[in-house]
């Protein structure tokens, strides 16, 4: 098998959990994920299969859109309600208020990562230490939030919709924003509504792909790996052209304008390449089998 799968991770998963029981299902080791989702978040959760693991880099650095639950009033230590509660006060705040705060938090903007992250300090995960109740000091870190709106309300906690860069934190994000108005603010919920160019309405449950497994038909749920890569133009090598991007040779290429090309050959997608501005094709990474 060889290809992306996206998943609609469930409630309560870890991004982990998901790998496992698919390599279980699918038969298959060579699987990987694009972008940690936290057990409480649902979404877009691509899984990379076989050879298209080497892909899982390029998704990795792509933006992501989410859809978040922001409660305020309420602050934690893991800036969710899944934390312990360290502070709580009445609050009152408007639709209107929220979104005057808003433009704050658009652009570039420096967050402090969260203790309760993935982030390692000396081969230690920050949140293994914040379990036995150390906290670090730690840095800022510069991210870019393209998009940030408010949505409405459900349940009593306003809806906000965030496009962003890698490594943004939509719990920090919603922590900062609830200092920002006065009364502190934690996150109620997430779902992940894009990650790259892979939306919701691409996505699968996991008990679709046990269907489609115990079917012998689970290649239908996979895309292939070049449908990470649509943004970026086609072209075509010739079988001596393919034998050397094969090979993992450079060689000179006319005809074809500088910049980044899927590129197929006879077997079809074989590698994300380059052509530099002297005309020269490289390749960035290959995907083909090895045979």
């Amino acid at each position: 098998m060889n290809g992306i799968i996206i998943i609609d991770k469930p409630e309560g998963w870890t991004s982990h959990d998901v790998v496992a029981k698919l390599r279980r299902v699918l038969g298959e080791k060579r699987i990987g994920h694009g972008g940690t989702l936290d057990p409480m978040a649902t979404g877009v959760l691509p899984i990379f299969v076989g050879r298209a693991t080497r892909a899982v880099e390029f998704l990795e650095n792509a933006d992501k859109e989410y859809l978040a639950g922001l409660r305020l009033g309420v602050s934690t230590d893991t800036q969710d309600i899944s934390g312990r509660v360290l502070r709580e006060c009445a609050c009152s705040v408007t639709l209107e208020e929220l979104e005057k705060v808003l433009p704050c938090f658009r652009g570039t903007i420096e967050q402090l990562p969260p203790m309760y992250s993935a982030i390692k300090v000396n081969g230690k995960k920050l949140y293994e230490l914040a379990r036995k109740g150390v906290e670090l000091e730690r840095k800022t870190r510069a991210v870019v939030i393209h998009k940030l709106e408010a949505e409405g309300s459900r349940d009593g906690d306003f809806l906000i919709r965030a496009v962003c860069s890698k490594g943004t934190y939509i719990r920090t994000l919603c922590s900062d924003i609830g200092e920002a108005l006065g009364c502190g603010g934690a996150m109620s919920s997430l779902r992940r509504t894009r990650a790259g160019t892979f939306t919701i309405s691409d996505a699968v449950s996991m008990q679709d792909v046990e269907k489609a497994a115990a079917e012998g038909a689970p290649d239908r749920l996979l895309k292939p790996v070049d449908s990470l890569f649509y943004e970026y133009p086609a072209m075509n090598l010739d079988s001596r052209q393919e034998k050397m991007c094969r090979n993992g040779a450079d060689f000179p290429i006319s005809g074809m304008s500088e910049g980044i090309y899927r590129v197929y050959g006879g077997e079809g997608f074989l590698a994300l390449g380059e052509i530099s501005p002297k005309g020269v094709f490289s390749t960035i990474k290959s995907f083909f089998e090895v045979k």
